[in-house]
Protein backbone atom coordinates (compact mmCIF):
# COMPACT_ATOMS: atom_id res chain seq x y z
CA UNK A 1 0.00 0.00 0.00
CA UNK A 2 2.66 2.13 0.66
CA UNK A 3 4.34 2.05 -2.49
CA UNK A 4 0.91 2.53 -4.31
CA UNK A 5 0.94 5.91 -2.84
CA UNK A 6 4.89 6.37 -3.56
CA UNK A 7 3.71 6.09 -7.14
CA UNK A 8 0.51 7.95 -7.21
CA UNK A 9 2.33 10.69 -5.66
CA UNK A 10 5.56 10.40 -8.14
CA UNK A 11 2.58 10.52 -10.95
CA UNK A 12 0.72 13.40 -9.86
CA UNK A 13 4.24 15.08 -9.15
CA UNK A 14 5.46 14.50 -12.68
CA UNK A 15 2.20 15.63 -14.16
CA UNK A 16 2.56 19.02 -12.08
CA UNK A 17 5.85 19.53 -13.70
CA UNK A 18 4.96 18.80 -17.70
CA UNK A 19 4.90 22.13 -18.76
CA UNK A 20 1.18 23.24 -19.64
CA UNK A 21 -0.14 23.74 -23.76
CA UNK A 22 -1.77 26.82 -23.46
CA UNK A 23 -5.35 26.63 -25.08
CA UNK A 24 -5.87 27.88 -29.23
CA UNK A 25 -7.12 31.15 -29.08
CA UNK A 26 -10.70 31.28 -30.59
CA UNK A 27 -10.88 32.16 -34.12
CA UNK A 28 -11.95 35.73 -35.31
CA UNK A 29 -15.48 36.31 -36.10
CA UNK A 30 -15.61 37.39 -39.42
CA UNK A 31 -15.78 41.21 -40.46
CA UNK A 32 -19.45 41.73 -41.81
CA UNK A 33 -20.21 44.91 -43.69
CA UNK A 34 -23.74 46.48 -42.42
CA UNK A 35 -25.64 45.96 -45.71
CA UNK A 36 -26.44 49.18 -47.99
CA UNK A 37 -29.79 51.08 -46.93
CA UNK A 38 -32.59 49.94 -49.32
CA UNK A 39 -33.19 52.72 -52.09
CA UNK A 40 -35.97 55.14 -51.54
CA UNK A 41 -38.50 53.92 -54.41
CA UNK A 42 -38.80 57.79 -55.11
CA UNK A 43 -34.76 57.30 -56.74
CA UNK A 44 -36.89 55.63 -59.65
CA UNK A 45 -37.91 59.16 -60.22
CA UNK A 46 -34.40 60.79 -60.77
CA UNK A 47 -33.88 62.31 -63.98
CA UNK A 48 -35.64 65.21 -66.04
CA UNK A 49 -39.78 65.23 -66.54
CA UNK A 50 -41.03 67.00 -69.66
CA UNK A 51 -44.15 69.14 -68.17
CA UNK A 52 -46.16 71.32 -70.78
CA UNK A 53 -45.29 74.17 -73.22
CA UNK A 54 -41.66 74.03 -71.97
CA UNK A 55 -41.62 73.86 -68.70
CA UNK A 56 -39.75 70.46 -66.39
CA UNK A 57 -38.90 69.21 -63.14
CA UNK A 58 -35.51 67.70 -62.54
CA UNK A 59 -34.40 65.29 -60.08
CA UNK A 60 -31.31 64.69 -58.91
CA UNK A 61 -29.58 62.73 -56.16
CA UNK A 62 -28.85 64.62 -53.24
CA UNK A 63 -25.45 64.25 -50.85
CA UNK A 64 -27.62 61.67 -48.51
CA UNK A 65 -29.54 58.42 -49.84
CA UNK A 66 -33.22 59.97 -49.80
CA UNK A 67 -32.46 62.81 -50.50
CA UNK A 68 -32.47 64.87 -53.96
CA UNK A 69 -32.21 68.38 -55.58
CA UNK A 70 -35.49 69.38 -57.32
CA UNK A 71 -35.16 71.92 -60.34
CA UNK A 72 -38.34 73.40 -61.94
CA UNK A 73 -37.86 74.91 -64.98
CA UNK A 74 -41.03 77.07 -65.65
CA UNK A 75 -42.39 80.12 -67.97
CA UNK A 76 -41.17 82.54 -65.34
CA UNK A 77 -37.60 80.96 -64.58
CA UNK A 78 -35.85 78.44 -62.65
CA UNK A 79 -36.60 77.29 -58.80
CA UNK A 80 -34.33 74.89 -57.18
CA UNK A 81 -35.62 73.28 -53.58
CA UNK A 82 -34.47 70.38 -51.44
CA UNK A 83 -36.44 67.23 -50.95
CA UNK A 84 -36.60 64.62 -49.18
CA UNK A 85 -38.13 60.69 -49.40
CA UNK A 86 -41.15 60.32 -47.44
CA UNK A 87 -42.65 56.90 -48.27
CA UNK A 88 -43.78 57.27 -51.74
CA UNK A 89 -43.33 60.91 -52.07
CA UNK A 90 -41.27 64.06 -52.17
CA UNK A 91 -41.25 66.01 -49.56
CA UNK A 92 -39.99 69.78 -49.94
CA UNK A 93 -40.80 73.15 -48.78
CA UNK A 94 -40.53 76.06 -51.93
CA UNK A 95 -39.35 78.65 -49.28
CA UNK A 96 -38.90 79.34 -45.77
CA UNK A 97 -42.43 79.63 -43.48
CA UNK A 98 -44.39 77.98 -46.72
CA UNK A 99 -46.53 75.12 -46.22
CA UNK A 100 -44.51 71.83 -47.10
CA UNK A 101 -45.61 70.08 -50.55
CA UNK A 102 -44.86 66.74 -52.12
CA UNK A 103 -43.99 64.99 -55.20
CA UNK A 104 -46.06 61.88 -55.85
CA UNK A 105 -46.38 59.55 -58.96
CA UNK A 106 -49.91 59.94 -60.83
CA UNK A 107 -50.88 59.67 -63.84
CA UNK A 108 -51.71 61.89 -66.65
CA UNK A 109 -55.16 62.46 -65.77
CA UNK A 110 -54.19 63.25 -62.31
CA UNK A 111 -52.21 65.73 -63.27
CA UNK A 112 -55.43 68.31 -63.93
CA UNK A 113 -54.01 69.27 -67.58
CA UNK A 114 -55.44 68.06 -70.28
CA UNK A 115 -52.21 67.95 -72.66
CA UNK A 116 -50.97 65.25 -70.26
CA UNK A 117 -54.34 63.13 -70.17
CA UNK A 118 -53.56 60.45 -72.39
CA UNK A 119 -49.88 59.73 -70.49
CA UNK A 120 -49.46 57.02 -67.63
CA UNK A 121 -45.63 57.89 -66.20
CA UNK A 122 -46.50 61.10 -64.68
CA UNK A 123 -45.31 63.31 -61.28
CA UNK A 124 -47.97 65.54 -59.77
CA UNK A 125 -46.93 68.35 -56.93
CA UNK A 126 -50.54 69.71 -57.10
CA UNK A 127 -53.13 69.71 -59.97
CA UNK A 128 -52.20 72.23 -62.68
CA UNK A 129 -48.36 71.10 -61.64
CA UNK A 130 -47.74 67.82 -63.43
CA UNK A 131 -44.61 66.14 -65.63
CA UNK A 132 -44.75 62.98 -67.39
CA UNK A 133 -42.59 60.52 -69.42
Amino acid sequence: MKRLMIAAALVLAACNDMPHQKAAPAPEAPVVAAPAPAPAPTDAWIGQWPGVEGTYLKIEAGAAPGTYTLTQGTLDGVNVWQGAAAGDAIAFTRAEGAAPESIRATTGADTGLKWLLEKTDCLTIKSGEGYCR
